[in-house]
């Protein structure tokens, strides 16, 4: 039924009345770019030499001076003064929003990140010769990298067997909204031989970029065994309240509408979780469920269910949302925003896909790359979709045929977008840490910065235990 352990369950015996979690919600998002430079570039060098420009004297932020861990050495990122954080991983260039409490503004900060690195490009004479994507696959080597998402929980959260699986399966059946989609499968020689990949066709597309390389449904570690569900518990605040959900298998969102969705559902069926209202949800393989129903690009989306029964997945996120609906309708706006988007997209999901263009993801992506081939007379082999593919997830909002897209949903304000390149948000401890850090910087004293604390040479080390301890004092 379950595939590994339910290492979630600790505090799964406590009173629901005994929850402290504070509202709205800590969240937080880690952006790995990928990195497109000409022949004539290196592109290891390029992506040194941006990460460089951001911490040239004091530009955006400090850089590490100790080492970060055996994998992070001094100098292989910093935090920035709005709170965030970049830093090389495993050769990308990762940008961490700061800690938000709200979806939209998380969003803002996210997008942030790309205005960063535009203007990087643009004030290091890169030109066209270098361009960072929101994607997760080079369709070259076949690798992968991630998009990871945090939620701040309550450590006496009901993690019973129950909420637990039924987590799991909102997980894997939230990719028919979430998915940003892709040309072709990962490890294609095998996917010849499956019967599952698309009716053999391994050159078609498919619905979620990461579905192909997830392995397994809670793992501990990040690489090399992929899960659904990062089990390690490093809450990076108070242990003694807070745990820390860390997401692995999503997709990296282009459409902001698409971005606020994945976010505000999944903050919603968790907030169903502290309050233990999970809707009854098990399926028989989470990961199979997750890769099978990438690969199926119009409705219905059909999954096995733990006792062998097939259930269609529009239906059960179905159930997810009216759960939501009847425990946190007119709650704030931002809530009651996420829940219409909800309902309207499973509308589309069920209906007419193309009432989800410009809102989904996969949907725009496939649309637009159908659209291509229709005009040049090409199929899903032709390795020009490919290119096309990596155009539409172009980080400058100008080259970005996926934003091109976007409805003008109100989700995300480019000039919001700009303004957060140096300005921490108001309501979490990432602004009592923006302002440590400007000391710091201005002192010319020795620091160690780090999520949860400041460290100035010579004086007292700062705790930014509590996340939601904006000021200090507070």
């Amino acid at each position: 039924m379950v595939h590994g352990h339910l290492p979630l369950q600790a505090g799964g015996d406590e009173l629901v009345s005994e929850l402290q979690m504070p509202t709205p919600r800590i969240i937080g998002i880690e952006t790995e770019y990928g990195c497109l430079v000409d022949e004539s570039l290196s592109q290891g060098e390029v992506i040194n030499e941006v990460r460089d420009w951001f911490f040239e004297n004091s530009r955006y932020g400090l850089l590490d001076l100790q080492n970060r861990g055996w994998d992070e050495p001094a100098g292989n990122g910093g935090f920035l003064f709005n709170g965030g954080r970049i830093y090389i991983d495993m050769g990308h260039l990762e940008y961490c929003t700061p800690e938000c409490t709200g979806i939209r503004e998380l969003i803002t900060y996210d997008r942030a990140g790309d205005h960063l690195l535009v203007r990087a490009v643009d004030e290091l004479g890169f030109g066209d010769a270098v361009r960072f994507i929101r994607n997760n696959i080079d369709h070259y080597t076949q690798a992968t990298f991630g998009c990871h998402e945090n939620y701040l929980m309550d450590r006496k959260a009901p993690f019973t067997e129950k909420n637990v699986l039924a987590l799991l399966a909102f997980q894997s059946l939230r990719v028919i909204m979430t998915g940003a989609g892709r040309v072709g499968h990962a490890f294609e020689l095998h996917a010849r031989e499956d019967p599952q990949c698309h009716s053999g066709v391994v050159d078609a597309f498919q619905i979620s970029q990461r579905a192909d390389y997830i392995e397994n449904d809670f793992f501990q570690w990040v690489q090399h065994n992929r899960a659904i569900v990062n089990t390690r518990d490093e809450p990076l605040s108070d242990p003694h309240r807070f745990r820390r959900l860390h997401v692995l298998h999503g997709d990296t969102n282009v459409l902001p509408a698409a971005h606020f969705l994945k976010i505000g559902a999944t903050s919603l069926v968790l907030d169903l979780l502290e309050a233990d209202a999970m809707p009854e949800a098990i399926l028989e393989n989470a990961v199979g469920t997750l890769q099978s129903l990438s690969r199926v690009c119009a409705p219905p989306w059909r999954y096995t269910n733990y006792d062998g029964r097939e259930e269609d997945a529009v239906e059960t996120l179905g159930l997810f949302l009216a759960c939501a609906r009847k425990a946190f309708e007119g709650r704030d706006g931002e809530t009651d925003a996420v829940l219409d988007l909800w309902g309207k997209v499973l509308d589309g999901l069920a209906g007419e896909l193309d009432d989800l263009v410009g809102i989904l993801d996969w949907v725009s992506k496939k649309y637009i790359l159908e659209r291509f081939m229709e005009n040049e007379g090409l199929d899903w082999s032709d390795p020009w979709l490919l290119a096309q593919d990596l155009e539409y997830h172009q980080a400058d909002p100008q080259a970005s045929l996926g934003l091109a897209l976007s409805t003008r949903d109100g989700n995300w304000d480019p000039q919001d977008a700009e303004a957060a390149t140096l300005r921490p948000p108001e309501r979490s401890r990432a602004r009592h840490r923006s302002e440590l850090m400007r000391q710091a910087s201005l002192n010319g004293k020795s620091y160690s910065i780090d999520w949860d604390h400041v460290q100035v040479t010579g004086e007292i080390m700062v705790p930014l235990i509590d996340p939601y301890a904006w000021e200090e004092g507070r």
